[in-house]
């Protein structure tokens, strides 16, 4: 019981595994779009990116690449402490960080409102630090936001659908929303676009069944 809760309470900053300054190597292109993974997003303006914790990242980065107008994906952890964390270290419980989805799009094929439709339909954003049967800290629902647009936008989209998780008998949604935007720190190659890679491989990814209206106006 002990070491659950340790995996389901955030660390401290004083307490937080110290990381390390060298970055994570990435061996591999994108397994989906054929592109580097740092260099599709070096060339894109902060409005084009959005980045997003929904579960394990392996099943939630897929849903995204197949959104169409999503020109990039990356798997990665952020919201924590530890600088250029492990996978080992974030499932541990002591880093603070989160597994997220860093997501590139182009604006003219689809708008922020239908990628966050996507988010709040695709996962339960009421059970805290879990998914499913995924527990922990690095398993909470957050959007961390690379401007002040996508911040207010994602917390009127989380109202809206608060109302309807409500009269569906759900309760209340425990989605962190971050702006500015913390550092996101890419995971090793082996998770990268992990289902493309094994498409019959782990994905406890699942949504409430309740519509998300996915609209820009209040």
């Amino acid at each position: 019981m002990f070491l659950f809760k340790k995996k389901t309470e955030m660390p401290s900053a004083e307490s937080a595994l110290p990381g390390r300054s060298d970055v994570m190597p990435l061996r591999e292109p994108h397994h989906v779009y054929g592109k580097g993974l740092r260099a599709s997003f070096a060339v894109l303006p902060a409005e084009q990116m959005l980045m997003v914790g929904m579960g394990c990242f392996w099943g939630a980065e897929r849903k995204f690449w197949q959104v169409p107008g999503v020109i990039a994906t990356a798997v990665g952890y952020a919201a924590g402490f530890t600088p250029n964390p492990s996978y080992r270290e974030v499932c541990s419980g002591q880093t603070g960080h989160n597994e997220t989805v860093l997501i590139g799009f182009d604006a003219q094929k689809v708008g922020l409102d239908e990628l966050l439709r996507v988010f709040f339909e695709s996962h339960d954003p009421t059970q805290g630090m879990r998914q499913g049967n995924d527990s922990g800290t690095q398993y909470r629902s957050g959007i961390y936001c690379y401007t002040a647009e996508q911040f207010e936008l994602s917390q009127r989209m989380r109202d809206q659908f608060q109302i309807e998780l409500k009269k569906s008998g759900f309760g209340a949604i425990t989605t962190e929303i971050i702006f500015p935007v913390p550092p996101f720190y890419f995971a090793e190659t082996e998770h990268q676009q992990y289902l493309s890679k094994n498409p019959g491989g782990y994905c406890g990814l699942g949504g409430t069944g309740v519509a998300c209206r996915a609209g820009a106006a209040p």
